[in-house]
């Protein structure tokens, strides 16, 4: 039996095209149906349409990247082709934006009723102007009908009369899509319909309607928005006078604390608080299980879910020694303590990561890790940057084992080690995306999807060390149930080589969790009982524990003694944790200094942290103090890029002399003035205290 043929790539997607057209007319002949559709119906055709333009995007973009040497057989007139079925695609997304505005849109005030009329001379248009002059008199209908049209007049001529429905611009906003309406600061605007999800139906002065974002308003009146009643023409016109009066007295910000009405501190909210997930998610920039990053929040709460923290050494219950930092006597250092869970977890990749639209740009690929046991987050808060291609945006991949001059930012082998006993003890991952708006230049951060992966199982006994294929869930780690993006949903319906084909397009991560061979275990027992890290960087890690253990029990004069103790090494190492560039720097100089050693001389242990000393005052010390160097900012590519200019040449200039020193007394060389703190280390301000 011969094999069916493959259909043509060009002919394939005419087909769908062919299908998404069909759906298309389906769901406008349901819109354009006679009668008035209830608001459930209109909700789902809302959300149909927007699912239909995800699909016909997607076409297009499968459509783009057609090439006629794809085809099997020679096809006439291909150009001609693709660029009609591109037209039929642009026409059906035009319809559907067209529909969804409509669905968008319920006639439930004067001003929708007005404009329905207009369209459409034989309907009634029952409004609230109609039902409030049927209280105030009961007269002939020619004269409820001049009043209307006076009215409606009046409405044409002076939009301020509308004060119910008047709105003032707080900022600049530039359409992002079709049927959006672009206005300036200060700019009033007549609100023509409230949806419930956050766009509003707006008309400027010059008559444009489209859509705006309801954060960028605040109301012209001091009435509640959502009253039911319209005021008398009198009162609207008194109102209308002391709203301009409250914005004459609040536009130069005088007496905004005057207003205490509680509509007044709800916009105040509003605008402080800028849902711009909601903002991106209804323009269809972002799935809907995209949402703001719960880890990033974290991290900028305190020092409590930093590295720093969980590196100085923890009290035990009676404050009156240490916990996790005990001496041995016969060893001369710092006693190595294992740890109940104490592993490797290597990152390899993440697959089908949906695309953010064309109006953010994406700042950083990224993943945080920690140590969580479903309700509290119980480590520090690691991070590891991605690397993606062109060909492949979907795909992120990250460096294992990093070496030579590769940041420990990209490191994609992380130790992971907690004493915890609880027996939901796992490991939360965290994708993210740090991106900035191009209309507003606003800048946020997003989860692209998380999993949970449980170490321990039922019985309390480690799961095994080996390659894990975790499926990404939207929404908070505190939500159930929510896809990354519904419309690749896990349920699928039909043959099971179907639901295969439907899982293998579900976002996913892959890791790898490794054991400890004996010198991974030796390092590692050496570290705080809780932590997470970078495996490149966890020798230094151990040179900063053995020199925190010399000072604080071996050296000190009294053990009772809690005074400041003069060490800069102490002082700054932790500061390392939040520049991760001169960590690099450290890391780069040591491999450099490390092997210029002999091998016995790499045996003494005294020998190498006197060394690692003198490295760290020669490299780290000068450019943590650096004039020249911009502060340390997240996904600031130029100002990564410039950090690492600054760090690149001072390295090559302590090669060139030998040492910083020269360096130091040149009169070229400008640095922060100096503070105590560069110098002394408070451990009872830094330890950390056992509140168990």
């Amino acid at each position: 039996m011969l094999a069916r043929r493959r259909r043509d790539p060009l002919q394939a997607a005419r087909q769908r095209g062919q299908g998404l057209k069909l759906q298309v007319d389906s769901l406008l002949s349901e819109g354009q149906s006679k009668g008035a559709l209830d608001p459930n119906k209109r909700r789902d055709i809302y959300q149909r349409c927007i699912q239909l333009k995800r699909a016909i995007d997607e076409n297009k973009t499968t459509l783009q990247k057609l090439n006629k040497a794809d085809e099997a057989a020679p096809v006439g007139n291909y150009e001609q082709r693709k660029e009609e079925e591109q037209n039929l695609l642009d026409r059906l997304t035009l319809q559907l934006q067209e529909l969804a505005v409509g669905m968008s849109r319920e006639p439930t005030n004067e001003t929708d009723a007005l404009n329905e009329k207009k369209e459409d001379d034989d309907s009634p248009g029952e409004d609230e102007e109609e039902s409030e002059e049927s209280k105030e008199s009961s007269g002939e209908e020619e004269d409820e009908e001049e009043e209307e049209e006076e009215e409606e007049k009046k409405e044409q001529e002076s939009p301020k009369h509308a004060s119910s429905k008047e709105y003032i611009a707080l900022g600049d906003f530039t359409a992002q899509q079709v049927g959006d309406l672009t206005f300036k600061k200060g700019e009033i605007l007549l609100i023509i319909e409230k949806k419930p999800d956050g766009w509003w139906i707006a008309k400027n002065a010059q008559g444009n309607e489209g859509l705006i974002p309801r954060t960028y308003l605040e109301p012209c009146d001091r009435e509640d928005q959502e009253s039911s009643e319209e005021p008398s023409e009198e009162d609207s016109e008194k109102e209308s006078e002391k709203d301009v009066e409250v914005e004459d007295k609040t536009t130069d910000g005088a007496e905004v604390k005057q207003r205490t009405d509680s509509h007044w501190n709800a916009v105040q909210k509003a605008v402080s608080e800028i849902n711009t997930v909601d903002v991106l998610t209804t323009m269809g920039a972002i799935p809907t299980g995209f949402r703001p990053s719960t880890l990033s929040r974290l991290l900028e709460e305190g020092n409590q879910f930093q590295a720093s923290y969980f590196l100085q050494p923890e009290l035990t219950a009676s404050q009156l020694a240490f916990r996790d930092l005990l001496w041995d006597a016969e060893a001369g250092t710092i006693r190595s303590r294992p740890s109940r869970v104490s592993l490797i977890v290597t990152l390899w990749s993440c697959k089908m990561i949906p695309l953010p639209g064309t109006s953010i740009q994406v700042l950083s690929r990224h993943v945080r890790l920690c140590l969580f046991d479903g309700s509290k987050v119980l480590s520090n808060i690691h991070t590891v940057r991605a690397t993606w291609q062109s060909k492949k945006p979907k795909t992120w991949a990250f460096s294992p084992q990093v070496t030579g001059i590769l940041p420990c930012l990209l490191d994609g082998d992380c130790f992971i080690r907690s004493n915890s006993s609880s027996l939901d003890l796992g490991i939360l991952f965290e994708l993210g995306i740090s991106y900035i708006r191009n209309s507003t230049g606003e800048r946020g951060e997003l989860s692209c999807g998380w999993v949970f992966l449980k170490l321990f199982d039922a019985s309390g006994v480690p799961i095994p060390a080996k390659t894990y294929e975790l499926f990404l869930n939207g929404g908070t780690p505190y939500e159930k149930g929510v896809e990354v993006d519904p419309s690749v949903s896990r349920r699928a319906q039909g043959s099971v080589f179907h639901q295969m084909m439907s899982m293998r397009r579900q976002p996913q991560l892959l890791v790898k969790l490794r054991s400890l061979n004996r010198r991974s275990r030796n390092i590692l027992s050496l570290l705080p009982e809780t932590l997470i890290g970078s495996m490149c960087s966890s020798h230094l890690l151990v040179f900063y524990r053995q020199i925190l253990g010399d000072v604080l029990l071996k050296d000190r004069a009294s053990l009772q003694s809690a005074d400041l103790i003069s060490h800069p090494v102490l002082a700054t190492f932790p500061k390392l944790w939040e520049q991760t560039d001169v960590m690099d720097a450290l890391r780069s100089a040591w491999a450099e200094k490390e092997s210029t050693l002999k091998r016995s001389e790499k045996r003494d242990k005294e020998l190498l942290k006197a060394k690692f000393l003198l490295v760290y005052h020669d490299c780290v010390l000068p450019l943590l103090h650096s004039a020249l160097l911009p502060p340390f900012r997240w996904a600031e590519e130029e100002t990564e890029d410039a950090r690492w200019k600054v760090i690149a040449d001072f390295l090559k200039q302590n090669k060139e002399n030998q040492g910083a020193l020269k360096t130091l007394l040149s009169p070229d060389g400008v640095h922060e003035p100096f503070d105590l703190s560069e110098q002394t280390y408070d451990f009872l301000g830094e330890i950390r205290k056992n509140l168990a």
